[in-house]
């Protein structure tokens, strides 16, 4: 694929999940069944999982299949073959969000490209916050773009990374699993480090973090235990992060690696080495 082709596939998928997140964003807004709706049991745990995730990923498969066909997951990275390309698509990523009512909530596509050891590694990601007006957008090797709607259209802009080079500077972001042991050690952690960073938030979903790294909003965002249903909504954030110059990595400092249960940290780099230590 040719970096025109990589570009243009970036604006058309963009445009797909645009009419896919209105069509959520109408869902969301419909009175619906609050206590129905959170407690639908999924292997994701006691969450939001209806139809609307089920029409958002049939309708993205079918727009997207018809721009550029490739083979398509939607969570578990599977069935892979060197030199392949794989879309990976998300469900609704911030589903509690969704069910409130809040507006931090995103839709995700991202494309797996396969190296010839057999590792896939995400080239194109694209996040959709419907109820904000926001989507972010990047492709390997061409910058990372933010689109806001306004009153006066779409404004367009290049992102990168804050310069903010200390903790006690900074505002850091974390997620935590619905698993209460999981949870744990997300809260240990900010125990941690409270009163170091100027503030410490906890809105997610764990796409939107991801972007607001690579935007200069947050200086740093950390997860533990991200699992093979979070694939989606990290690989689509994590491209548009790398591609305005921030870092994603393990709590270990070792690679990300699709497919496998993940201890996430991004940051803008310069306040890593100082992070790094409570990440335990």
């Amino acid at each position: 694929m040719t970096d025109r082709d990589l570009r243009e596939l970036t604006v058309n998928v963009s445009e797909v999940l645009k009419d896919a997140g209105e069509l959520a964003l109408q869902d969301q807004i419909k009175p619906h069944d609050l206590t129905k709706a959170v407690h639908t049991k999924t292997r994701r745990g006691s969450m939001f999982s209806s139809e609307v995730d089920e029409r958002l990923v049939r309708y993205c498969h079918e727009r997207i299949n018809a721009i550029e066909p490739h083979d398509c997951w939607e969570e578990v990275v599977s069935d892979i073959k060197p030199g392949g390309l794989y879309w990976c698509i998300g469900h609704v990523d911030g589903s509690i969000n969704y069910v409130r009512n809040m507006p931090e909530w995103t839709v995700t596509v991202s494309l797996f490209e396969v190296d010839d050891n057999n590792v896939g590694v995400p080239i194109l990601g694209v996040v959709h916050a419907p109820a904000l007006g926001l989507t972010y957008m990047a492709a390997q090797g061409k910058g990372a773009i933010r689109v806001r709607e306004t009153k006066q259209g779409a404004k367009r802009e290049k992102i990168m990374p804050s310069t903010t080079d200390t903790l006690k500077d900074s505002v850091v972001s974390f997620g935590m699993s619905y698993f209460p042991d999981e949870s744990a050690r997300a809260l240990k952690t900010v125990a941690a480090i409270a009163g170091k960073p100027a503030d410490v938030k906890r809105v997610g979903p764990v796409s939107m973090d991801l972007c607001k790294v690579a935007d200069g909003t947050y200086d740093a965002y950390f997860e533990p235990s991200l699992h093979s249903w979070d694939v989606p909504g990290v690989s689509a954030g994590s491209v548009v992060l790398r591609e305005a110059q921030g870092h994603i990595e393990r709590w270990d400092g070792t690679d990300v690696v699709w497919g496998a249960n993940n201890d996430i940290v991004a940051s803008n780099g310069p306040i890593m080495d100082e992070l790094r230590p409570y990440l335990q």
